[in-house]
Order: C-alpha cells, then sequence, then structure tokens
C-alpha cells in the first residue's frame, strides 16, 4: 500500500496540522519504506471532535445495523488480506506465513465475530421493576501496540463499534501502515464520518494528547505497564473509564506425568511465535527436578528448527524484532543473564545476520527466579527453564511475579491441570496446548492490567448501565 501523508478524520485524508513525519523501518533490512505524520495536539482534537459528533448517531443505530457495518467492514480486510499480510511482513518483520495466519486472518475472523455479537449481545434486561439498559460508554481513545498491528486494532475497535461507541485510533509509531491500511478498509465500507477516526504520531505527543483530550470517554491502551500506569493515571484524573492491557512474564508448567516432548516443544513455539514478541508468551519454563535436564535437552533440539532468516520467505520462522532499541533491549537482557549466573544453552547476544534487527534464539537454564530474565519482561526471543521441587514449590515459582496474563499447564489428565490451573494468579490459563478462543475474555492479573478483551467480556468494557424504574 502507499502510505498518506495524512489523518483519517471525519471520514477524510486531512493535511496534518505539523510537518513532523515518522519513517517507517523494515526491521528485516532497516530500510525506509515509507513516512507517516507525527500527529500533535491540533490533530487529535480534531479527531475527537469528528468521533463526538459522530457519537449521537452511531449510538442510535440498531444494533443489528451496527453489526452489519461490522459484517461489510469483515469483507474489506478479507478482500485485502495478502496486502495486509505483506504490509505486516514489510514494517513489523513478521513471517510471512505467520503473518497471514495469524497476524491476518485470526483478527480478521475475530471482527467476524464481532459483527454476529453486535445483533445478539442483550443491551437491555428486566428486573422486577426495573429496565437495566447497556448503553455505549461514549468516545473511545484506541492506543494500540506494534507487536501485532491487526490484531491489536480489532479488539479495540470492533467491540466499541459494535457497543456503539465512535473512536480515534492511535497505532504505534512503529507500525502505522496496517493502521491506514484499516482506515481505507473502514472508508470502502461506507462507516458514517466519524465514527473511526486514525492519528499517526509518537505515544509521547499524540498519544499523551488523546489519552488526556476531556472529549474522550473511555481509554483502552495495550503496551507495557510502565506506559499504562501513566495512561492510567491521566485517566484517573479525569475520572474516566480505562480498560489495560499491559506486560506478561508467563510460567509454562510442565506436571510430571505430561508428555515432555510435546509440552516442551509446544513451549518453545510459543516463544519463538513473532520473534519473541508476545505479551502472553511462555517465557519461563517450570519443569520437576527430575527431568529437569531432558527438558533442557529436548527444548534445544526444538530450537534448531527456529530459521532466522529473511520474513517474507516461506521457510523462515523467526524474523527480525520492530526495531534497533528493541533489538539492543533484548539483547542487554540476554548479557544480563549470562552476568547474574543463568547457563547459556543456545544463542546470545552476537547478531545472527549483518543487517536487520535480528536477535539469535537463545535459551537459558539454571534460572532462578530472583534473577532478571525471571521477572522482567523481555520481549524477545529468550526462553528461560527453571527447576521446581513438587507442586506446592512450582505454584509459588508461577505466581512469583508481579504480572498475570497468561499461563499454561502440562499434565498427564486435563482434570489434574486443571487443578493446578486453578492456582495460578492469571487471567488465562492454557491446558495441554489447547487453542488459543478469539471468543473468551482475554486480560491480566495484577500489573498485567485492567479489564479484559475478546467476546463479549471485551464487549462490556464499552458499555455503560442505565437503571430505570417504573
Amino acid at each position: 500500500m502507499k502510505a498518506h501523508d495524512g489523518m483519517y478524520i471525519g471520514g477524510q485524508w486531512r493535511p496534518a496540522a505539523a510537518a513532523e513525519t515518522i519513517a517507517v523501518v523494515n526491521p528485516a533490512d532497516e530500510r525506509i519504506i515509507a513516512e507517516v505524520p507525527a500527529g500533535v495536539e491540533e490533530d487529535v482534537d480534531a479527531a475527537v471532535r469528528a468521533a463526538r459528533a459522530a457519537l449521537p448517531g452511531w449510538a442510535t443505530t440498531p444494533p443489528a445495523a451496527r453489526g452489519w457495518s461490522l459484517r461489510v467492514l469483515h469483507d474489506e480486510l478479507a478482500a485485502r488480506k495478502e496486502e495486509i499480510t505483506a504490509t505486516l511482513v514489510a514494517e513489523l518483520g513478521a513471517p510471512a506465513r505467520f503473518a497471514a495466519a495469524v497476524q491476518t486472518a485470526a483478527p480478521i475472523a475475530a471482527l467476524e465475530a464481532y459483527a454476529e455479537l453486535a445483533g445478539t449481545h442483550p443491551f437491555e434486561e428486566r428486573i422486577a421493576n426495573s429496565t437495566v439498559l447497556l448503553e455505549p460508554v461514549g468516545v473511545v481513545a484506541a492506543i494500540t501496540p506494534w507487536n501485532y498491528p491487526l490484531s491489536m486494532i480489532v479488539s479495540k475497535v470492533a467491540p466499541a463499534l459494535a457497543a456503539g461507541c465512535t473512536l480515534v485510533l492511535k497505532p504505534a509509531e512503529d507500525t502505522p501502515l496496517t493502521a491506514q491500511l484499516f482506515a481505507e478498509c473502514v472508508d470502502a465500507a461506507g462507516l458514517p464520518a466519524g465514527v473511526l477516526n486514525v492519528v499517526t504520531g509518537y505515544g509521547h505527543a499524540a498519544g499523551r494528547a488523546l489519552a488526556a483530550h476531556p472529549g474522550v470517554d473511555h481509554v483502552s491502551f495495550t503496551g507495557s505497564t510502565e506506559v499504562g500506569r501513566r495512561i492510567g493515571a491521566l485517566a484517573g484524573g479525569a475520572v474516566k473509564s480505562v480498560s489495560l492491557e499491559l506486560g506478561g512474564k508467563s510460567a509454562n508448567v510442565i506436571l510430571p506425568g505430561a508428555d515432555l516432548p510435546r509440552a516442551v516443544a509446544a513451549g518453545v513455539g510459543h516463544v519463538m511465535a513473532n520473534s519473541g514478541q508476545t505479551c502472553y508468551a511462555w517465557t519461563r519454563m517450570l519443569v520437576q527436578e527430575d527431568q529437569y535436564e531432558e527438558a533442557v535437552g529436548l527444548a534445544r533440539e526444538a530450537l534448531c528448527e527456529y530459521v532466522v532468516g529473511d520474513p517474507a520467505a516461506d521457510a523462515t520462522r523467526v524474523g527480525p524484532v520492530v526495531s534497533a532499541k528493541q533489538r539492543e533491549r533484548v539483547r542487554g537482557y540476554i548479557a544480563q543473564g549470562v552476568a547474574e549466573g543463568a547457563r547459556l544453552v543456545a544463542g546470545g547476544t552476537e547478531a545472527p545476520r549483518a543487517t536487520g534487527y535480528f536477535v539469535e534464539p537463545t535459551l537459558f537454564a539454571d534460572v532462578t527466579t530472583d534473577m532478571t530474565i525471571a521477572q522482567e519482561e523481555i520481549f524477545g526471543p529468550v526462553l528461560g527453564i527453571l527447576r521446581y521441587e513438587d507442586e506446592e514449590d512450582a505454584v509459588r515459582i508461577a505466581n512469583d511475579t508481579v504480572y498475570g496474563l497468561h499461563g499454561g499447564v502440562w499434565a498427564a489428565t486435563a482434570q489434574e491441570a486443571v487443578a493446578f490451573a486453578r492456582r495460578m494468579d492469571t487471567g488465562r490459563v492454557d491446558i495441554n496446548g489447547a487453542a488459543f478462543n478469539t471468543l473468551a475474555p482475554f486480560g491480566g492479573y495484577k500489573q498485567s492490567g485492567v479489564g479484559r478483551e475478546m467476546g463479549a467480556y471485551g464487549l462490556r468494557e464499552y458499555l455503560q448501565t442505565k437503571s430505570i424504574q417504573l
């Protein structure tokens, strides 16, 4: 696609208020592929005003009609899926096969589910002599990250539109082209002007102005816990609601009796997907002492299958990380792991390719809970394996983190795994490699966030309750 040099506001591509631009860099070859406007407060204000003007009409549109609009939008995205995939490969560096299946097809399918939900969700309930109405919360600021550009846009925009809200979307500065392409599809689908507005820009400028804008009723943010705290403080000061999907340091617990080779291979794949840039990746693998060295050997073997290379090539399973800054962050964590005494089994800080923001898939053994790599979110292709003595010790280690976003449990029986999962302080747990369910709620405990996304629970984030007594 061709990058736009303006903002999508009020159903039109408008010139940006300032001349500054953001260079979009292909992380595989470090070349600039596009430039987009760096939005400022004036752009944000125009977008919020457009969303506010469109709100009364969209909020009173029957839910079934809103669902139909989402279905048309789904069809527009589906018709351009190859272009979306190519854009994700170019600006994010996602391997082509992964980009097509997970980064493109999955969010398009989720959008179709929200189109259905808009027409079936109960927006009104009778309780004795009261009628309870679920009404749109208003104008939504949707601030999305770079690691799953289309998925994160859909997870916010689709339920907000289904609820009757209008939005201003501020995509991450590293991956703005997918958001512009999404805006083109919104325009082609014929959604009313101002229902969705897109402002590109830096987080410290456009993102902050959007979160603090008095015309915004709800802020939905996905990103780091550090930034989430600041956004939560801004919203709290203005007494506006927020939903925050933040960091993770997820445990993958392999209990005695589980299929060890399968569990280890799946755990390695979970971390290596998207070059390790997944907030819910199982970056801490927990194995009982008597199986520990076997698990380390299996993980080393599994890691050999993850070929680093050009993300456009079909054989590539690990592409670059998104930016030079992210590459140095990940390398720093690897160096710190070595310095703190973890055993480097594979990978390291050496660049696997001369050009591009690549990080060697890395495996650590002898990781303990007091190490930095066991506690902080690395956001790269780095896996640490920890020992535990018994089930009580495994529970303690799994919960010994400020995060609580996602987890995995492997056991001989589903019942045994579920019993363990009930003791984990985390918002979602996969049992024996169960498939990711886009209709089930997703979100975190502790510092992994506030609120939920996906399915009916995601829709509720954009609704407020009114009770009428008769």
